[in-house]
């Protein structure tokens, strides 16, 4: 396995979706995989900032096909209006980048009356996804990226499906962050596994430390002071994205599927992470809590 990029397809004529596509690595990633000539549709909180990044990434890749789409992953009726605009303007879609993510320092409610972390990282993925689910299948053979992140072996003894949203344990918000990266990985193996007989494939990543404005807002001063001192360190935007544009758009990954990668190589996960028992839990309790079940 290369993963050195030499065999990135022309994405002419495919359709991509990505998360949060208006900053850091979801930014760096819809702009490769526009100038790989792919229709891009990026979603974002901010309808302003997700203009303004789509008038970037159209001047510097040189594809006008990329559009935003209004996403606010806490809100799970802002992801089913979400998934029924993009149903309604796109018959194909070929790619689904699942990026938008980040870490709180405080406790923080949704409008559904779910922790925040939990609902932004985990469960609205896990809705957008199943919301659009047909339309992938329809478009196969059609690949899902979940950007996932070494944070993930942090959650060292696994979920807690007593308090999966951390309300009765000290908050930490790093240590949810972490547990969110877990389900992640739990969702996206287990997600591979039910989709093992289509042309549908499922792989996870971790970006690396990459220097954007991500967890500036999380854990404390400790966190923050940290982010700072290794940020002379970090990986530029780009380089954060490359695995998931490999895992996009190369031959090579094209029939890879239930794999986890750190600079588009195989990597073993946590053991947590593969225990297949969890993550059949996870799934049930997501559906639930999404209006699924």
């Amino acid at each position: 396995m290369t993963g050195n990029g030499a065999d990135l397809g022309d994405m002419t004529g495919r359709t991509v979706v990505i998360t949060g596509g208006n900053s850091g690595i979801g930014r760096a990633t819809a702009m490769a995989l526009a100038g790989l000539g792919a229709r891009v549709v990026i979603t974002a909180r901010d309808v302003q900032k997700g203009a303004s990044a789509v008038t970037d990434i159209r001047r510097h890749s040189g594809n006008d096909a990329v559009s935003c789409v209004p996403l606010d992953l806490a809100s799970l009726a802002s992801v089913r209006t979400c998934a029924a605009e993009l149903l309604s303007h796109l018959d194909k879609i070929h790619v689904l980048d699942l990026n938008a993510g980040g870490v709180l320092a405080k406790r923080t409610m949704t409008e559904d009356s779910l922790e925040m972390q939990f609902q932004a990282n985990h469960l609205g993925h896990f809705l957008l996804t199943h919301l659009l689910m047909d339309r992938l299948r329809q478009s196969a053979p059609a690949r899902i990226v979940v950007v996932s992140s070494w944070g993930h072996t942090q959650a060292r003894d696994g979920l807690d499906f007593e308090d999966l949203q951390w309300m009765t344990r000290p908050y930490r918000g790093s240590f949810v962050y972490s547990a969110t990266k877990l389900m992640n990985l739990l969702f996206s193996f287990e997600l591979a596994r039910r989709l093992a007989d289509t042309e549908v494939t499922v792989n996870a990543l971790h970006p690396g430390f990459v220097a954007s404005g991500f967890a500036m807002d999380g854990d404390t001063a400790w966190l923050r002071l940290g982010i700072v001192v290794a940020r002379p360190f970090a990986r530029s935007p780009q380089k954060g994205a490359a695995t998931a544009v490999w895992l996009a758009a190369s031959d090579e990954a094209k029939a890879i599927t239930g794999g986890y990668f750190v600079n588009c190589r195989p990597r073993a996960t946590s053991k947590a992470a593969i225990d297949v028992d969890a993550a059949r839990r996870l799934w049930e309790v997501s559906e639930e809590l999404a209006g699924l079940s």
